[in-house]
């Protein structure tokens, strides 16, 4: 691997050091010159000097006397500048280190930062391809440390890094490369045995043991976990920036399995990866092209088996792949930021499609936990009622728990917005978040859904039962309304209006429908006022010509 930049530090060391001899030579000139005239005058201006003091009298020469006081100036002159001439080159010296350990460290943690760990890694490499051994890349992103930086400040944040750090250095193996790469992340790399890969998985455990423990600061314990992704150098291995890569795809991958976990590199993730970002430059044209459109899942009355409405869910209509799962696309959407233009689509298609029906006839729409961060979101919605005409108390705004953890105070400033246009709260996924009954007395929620978790096993699990009851009863004496999510079957709907549930959702009622599909079961319970209209009109129609035709046969008569 080429180094273009140490090759030309070191060209400017060595500028800086011949310049430095040069002035070093120039001075000795100067001060040898001026020890040999003040040797050569010195005689005779000191006899002459001594001379005079003892009153004898001497023919001086005031030239050799000003010659001779120049040469004790000139070596004065010369000294002082030796001396000054080593003083710089001592301060350029610790300042040049200074400049390289900047530039080649982390200043806060002392490890090696992203560039430096790739320069030594090829050099690591090719140490241990002299030995026959092989090279483990180690990728290693903290979980959860924002949480500590927003909670307990930078300097808590600041001390969890230099002890996770050190922690590391504890852990691996001795030999090795230790490296900050910027934020909670770290790498480390090490030689070891390829026919021994699981000396580096214990490694990889004892890391994430390590950096689990708690770090107490001052009374206060600040606990943080990691994902570790692994890679190791093969023979095919186009370069470090490849091991580098494959180990953050790994790293990724095991965030994506739960965190808190290792996980070696498999050329699948690469694959996986080139999908996803074909999936994200095909959604970025959807979008606009309304591919992104609205399915229906029906929620129906427990007590009286009447249809009260529907939860919109997002489907894609891939022109080139059919119809995709919002499981694929969603976590895309957030995490590109496009989920905010994508939900506002889909939204206006869904208003658009609801204002011809039953006015009677309900909107659930789920909210993105990232779209909760935008605190113009109740403006937006308010916006599209007023442009599609839908009223907003046919509206209702589903919110998960999990999405009230990054800011409770914009989350209630944006509710209130839309409570007070007549829009309707509900908490989704009711029982599976960590501060449910904070949340209640927090927000105004008109309604509590209970997670499908618990109504699909309500049958044949006890506990599931007694959590829905008390979901139930918590609801009744806060005045919210209660809708059980996940009805499959008779029995479980039974189940579900004996304990109070108001109302019911799931694969009971019937899957999710397409706008069209939605449209015929609407007209085949007479709930489009359009239809209602034209039934009526046929209805007069056929009674006038009724009522025409006996006048016609009376007169006959």
């Amino acid at each position: 691997m080429a180094r273009p930049e140490a090759d030309q530090r070191v060209k400017l060391r060595k500028t800086n050091y011949k310049i430095s001899i040069g002035r070093d030579v120039v001075t000795g000139i100067i001060v040898i010159f001026a020890t040999l005239m003040f040797i050569g005058t010195g005689g005779t201006v000191i006899t002459d000097a001594i001379a005079s003091l003892s009153g004898r009298p001497r023919g001086g020469d005031n030239m050799l006397a000003s010659a001779f006081l120049l040469n004790i100036a000139l070596i004065l002159f010369g000294w002082r500048r030796y001396k000054d001439l080593s003083t710089e080159i001592e301060e350029r010296a610790v300042a040049e280190q200074r400049a390289h350990s900047l530039a080649a460290t982390d200043p806060l943690t002392g490890l090696l930062n992203r560039r430096t760990i790739g320069e030594k890694t090829t050099d690591l490499i090719e140490e241990a391809q002299r030995k026959h051994k092989s090279i483990a890349f180690m990728m290693l992103d903290l979980d959860n440390f924002k949480t500590i930086n927003d909670v307990h400040g930078h300097s808590a944040g600041d001390i969890v890094l230099k002890q996770v750090a050190a922690r590391i250095a504890n852990t691996v193996p001795a030999n090795n490369l230790l490296a900050r790469l910027g934020g909670d992340e770290f790498a480390c790399a090490f030689i070891f045995d390829p026919e021994q890969p699981e000396m580096v998985e214990r490694i990889a455990d004892d890391l994430i043991d390590s950096i689990a423990c708690p770090i107490v600061e001052n009374g206060t314990h600040l606990v943080v976990t990691t994902s570790i992704g692994m890679s190791r150098y093969e023979p095919d291995t186009e370069d470090v920036d490849a091991l580098m890569r494959h180990a953050d795809l790994a790293m990724y991958s095991s965030k994506k399995q739960g965190r808190n976990r290792h996980c070696w590199f498999d050329e699948i993730m690469e694959k996986e990866l080139h999908i996803r970002n074909s999936l994200e430059t095909e959604m970025r044209a959807a979008i606009p092209k309304n591919e992104f459109v609205p399915y229906y899942e029906q929620q129906v009355d427990l007590a009286t088996g009447k249809l009260t409405g529907f939860e919109m869910l997002c489907r894609w209509e891939s022109k080139t792949q059919g119809l995709i799962s919002p499981d694929v696309f969603i976590p895309i959407a957030e995490e590109t930021g496009m989920i905010g233009d994508l939900s506002m689509s889909v939204l206006r298609q869904s208003f658009e499609d609801a204002k011809n029906w039953d006015p009677g006839l309900t909107i659930s729409v789920n909210i993105s936990p990232i779209q909760l961060l935008d605190p113009w979101l109740a403006q937006k919605i308010v916006k599209l009622l007023v442009e599609t005409g839908f009223p907003a108390n046919r509206l209702e705004i589903e919110i998960t728990e999990s999405s009230l953890f990054e800011n409770l105070s914009l989350a209630q400033s944006i509710i209130g917005s839309l409570k007070n246009q007549g829009i309707k709260i509900a908490l989704d996924d009711f029982g599976t978040g960590y501060s449910s009954l904070a949340h209640l007395r927090a927000l105004p929620f008109d309604r509590i859904k209970i997670d499908r978790s618990f109504v699909t096993s309500i049958l044949q699990n006890s506990e599931s039962k007694a959590i829905v009851k008390a979901i139930t009863g918590l609801g009744e004496s806060l005045g919210m309304t209660i809708t059980a999510e996940g009805v499959e079957d008779k029995e479980t709907e039974n189940e579900l209006r004996n304990i109070g549930c108001a109302k019911g959702q799931g694969w009971y009622y019937g899957h999710p429908l397409s706008a069209v599909q939605t449209r015929e079961i609407l007209a085949g319970r007479n709930l489009l006022p359009a239809n209602r209209v034209k039934a009526a009109a046929a209805e007069q129609t056929e009674a006038n010509t009724s009522i025409s035709a006996e006048s016609r046969q009376q007169k006959t008569a």
